[in-house]
């Protein structure tokens, strides 16, 4: 089909517009990691735009030889590991209940969770709440928070409601229970709307900063995000390399800033899940729409 001038120069217009806006999204990053491979001495007079002037890997050396970094890295990894797991499965078998119909107070119970959408008690009851069960300062508190997702929950139960009724009969018939069913026909069906909203969940974890910033005071148990923010918060050289090692006090007196030490943090932080993200981002837009398409 031959475009007539005016489709093609509306097409070149959307072209420049979506490469300007890629190149606007994605330049802060490349510049943080340009930064991050910089001379921090050199760094501090400005103008390190596409490319290192003076290539090191000091920053990284220094970031990679604190303990606080691997520890917070584990910290991280396990809560957003095991984090993932119990959110799927308890808002996954929330979500299969409620899906089903003849199920008493069902209603009931889908008002009491969507409410939970719109309204909270706030930051202080719920501190008060976490600290009288004993959860304050806990890894326990850390992928407990959020375990069940209404959002998550809502979309889930609307797969499981499109799923065929012949499929729970045939595993009735042949003698499951209601856990049988779940977790043999229900969930192995549901790899599209699991890996979607796993990976929702995952981000949010691996992302999450403010919560154990409120909760957790204990520096062995923060994670990597929060440790990130206490260094980009950190106002002098001297803060931020308080609790470094002696390797790196001396470093810092010859080339090393604030500003190349938070780039580096922040490359190690952010990197691994951009690394993991493009491989499971088909699964986003197939996994909602197959849990929205109708209620």
């Amino acid at each position: 089909m031959k475009l007539s001038m005016t489709d093609k120069l509306m097409r070149a217009i959307i072209y420049v517009l979506l490469t300007a806006l890629t190149i606007i999204t994605f330049y802060p990053f490349w510049n943080s990691l340009v930064i991050s491979f910089n001379v921090g001495s050199d760094t501090s007079l400005g103008g390190i735009t596409f490319w290192p002037r003076e290539f090191t890997l000091e920053n990284y050396q220094i970031v990679f030889k604190e303990k606080h970094i691997y520890n917070a890295y584990l910290i991280t990894i396990l809560r957003t590991v095991v984090g993932t797991l119990l959110a799927m499965f308890f808002t996954a078998l929330f979500a299969y209940g409620l899906s089903k119909k003849g199920i008493v107070f069902k209603r009931f119970y889908t008002i009491m969770a969507v409410f939970t959408m719109f309204f909270s008690g706030g930051l202080i009851p719920y501190f008060i709440v976490i600290y009288q069960l004993n959860l304050y300062n806990t890894f326990a508190f850390l992928v407990l928070h959020g375990m069940v997702s209404v959002y998550n929950m809502i979309i889930f139960r609307t797969f499981f409601a499109q799923l065929p009724d012949g499929l729970e009969e045939s595993a009735r018939m042949d003698g499951c229970s209601n856990f049988g069913v779940f977790f043999r026909i229900v969930l192995p069906v549901s790899g599209p709307v699991l890996a979607t909203l796993s990976l929702f969940t995952a981000v949010f974890l691996w992302n999450d900063w403010f919560t154990p910033a409120v909760f957790i005071s204990n520096q062995n148990l923060i994670p990597l995000q929060t440790l990130l923010v206490q260094i980009i918060n950190a106002g002098t050289t001297a803060t931020l390399i308080s609790n470094l090692n002696s390797y790196a006090q001396s470093a810092v007196a010859n080339t090393v800033t604030v500003k190349a030490l938070q780039m580096a943090t922040m490359m190690v932080a952010t990197l691994p899940i951009l690394a993991i993200y493009p491989f499971l981002q088909r699964y986003f837009v197939k996994g909602v729409l197959i849990g929205s398409l109708k209620e």
